[in-house]
């Protein structure tokens, strides 16, 4: 089976990771190649030695605007006549577009006898752009793959009688294993850092949506009733460009002065964008995932995985992963005072966060491995090859 990945981006982000990793975990009988902009993604590819075809990249957000927008739609219209080249040279007998941009881009190349699989991995904002577009990426593709029951509910309301398949993201079992890292070895890299009682991690992109505030405000409160607590901020900046959604760069320079403010620049460590993040979530306490919705949330299989237990906003597909109280706790998001109470009570109770940890392992073994993340794939291939078929 000849599959082409479509990705309007070369920024590698959740959905870039987790493209890379069911690349990684795919069968010899697939063969696949991608249709990706010049960069970061691509050299990554290369490294799993996968083809790819160059496409224009566009980082344009589906909301109207006098100058974003004709731009957006003449990059995306590029972008599908390079489709349809790569298509032919790769011999695509799947299309699969990783996101709902790259999914715009399948639609506009009208591509002829091939199976046609849009993966949305994101929940939009309401506007008419987004039911449009939305509408538009169902319509032409023969699966829909949410990464969440909720995601899933989110297309449906945005694209009713749209073919949607739930599949859940997976997490490497042996690069997260907490018996291949020395925690503290971890601990004592970060340096002041890793002497703290507790260790608290977001590993997110900074952006408002991501809600690092929430753990920097929950932070202060902690700190305010004498726990001695630190905060790592793992990640950085992504999708810069002036098109966004969010404005990314203002929103750091806003948690900034709000450490500031705060007196907490000792306890908050912003450490950027890293490559030893298993090493990083291991040498944690607890994971914190605060966002305002998340449509998954794969820093959570991460961590669990590396046996951490996990707080997490309880809007999105959380729920879906965490079973609260049992391999850790679900918030309301934006509730700083809720959050810092959680952090409490697992800060009180050493033996709570073991067993969250130890709970959390057994349920990415059961749940979210990468071969059961391939296998749905591969069964989501079959059914987009016979739909096709049945169109043709």
């Amino acid at each position: 089976m000849n599959v082409l990945y479509v990705n309007h981006t070369a920024v590698i982000s959740g959905g870039e990771r987790s493209l890379l990793e069911l690349l990684a975990g795919l069968p010899d009988g697939v063969h696949a190649a991608a249709a990706i902009p010049h960069g970061e993604l691509e050299r990554a590819l290369a490294e799993l030695a996968v083809p790819s075809s160059a496409i224009t990249g566009t980082a344009g957000s589906l909301r109207l605007h006098p100058l974003h927008t004709p731009r957006a739609l003449a990059e995306l219209s590029a972008a599908a006549w390079q489709l349809r080249r790569a298509a032919r040279r790769h011999r695509a007998e799947v299309v699969h577009a990783n996101s709902i941009r790259a999914g715009i881009i399948l639609a506009l190349a009208r591509l002829r006898g091939v199976a046609r699989v849009v993966h949305v991995r994101d929940c939009l904002p309401p506007s008419p752009m987004t039911r449009a577009s939305t509408r538009l990426v169902a319509a032409s593709a023969d699966v829909v793959v949410a990464n969440s029951q909720y995601t899933a509910d989110w297309l449906h309301a945005s694209a009713p009688g749209a073919s949607v398949r739930v599949v859940h993201n997976g997490v490497d079992l042996a690069r997260f294993d907490p018996g291949r890292i020395d925690r503290q070895a971890a601990r004592a890299a970060l340096g002041a850092a890793g002497e703290s009682a507790l260790l608290l991690g977001v590993v997110a992109q900074l952006s408002p949506w991501k809600r690092q505030a929430t753990a920097i405000e929950a932070l202060g409160l902690l700190r305010s009733e004498g726990v001695n607590a630190h905060l790592l901020l793992i990640g950085s900046p992504k999708f810069r460009d002036r098109a966004t959604r969010f404005g990314n760069e203002a929103y750091v320079q806003g948690l900034r002065e709000l450490v500031g403010a705060l007196r907490l620049e000792d306890r908050v460590s912003w450490l950027g964008e890293r490559e030893d993040v298993p090493e990083l979530i291991g040498a944690l306490d607890v994971l914190l995932a605060p966002s305002l919705q998340e449509p998954f949330g794969r820093t959570l299989i991460e961590a669990m995985a590396l046996g951490v237990p996990v707080i997490a906003t309880d809007v999105g597909g959380p729920p879906e992963i965490v079973r609260d109280g049992r391999e850790g706790l679900l918030v309301p998001p934006a509730r700083a005072s809720a959050w810092a109470a959680a952090i409490g009570t697992l800060a009180r109770d050493p033996q709570l966060r073991a067993h969250m940890g130890a709970a959390g392992r057994r349920r990415v073994e059961e749940s979210f491995t990468l071969a059961r993340h391939a296998a749905a794939m591969l069964d989501v291939y079959e059914h987009a090859l016979a739909a096709a078929a049945r169109r043709r």
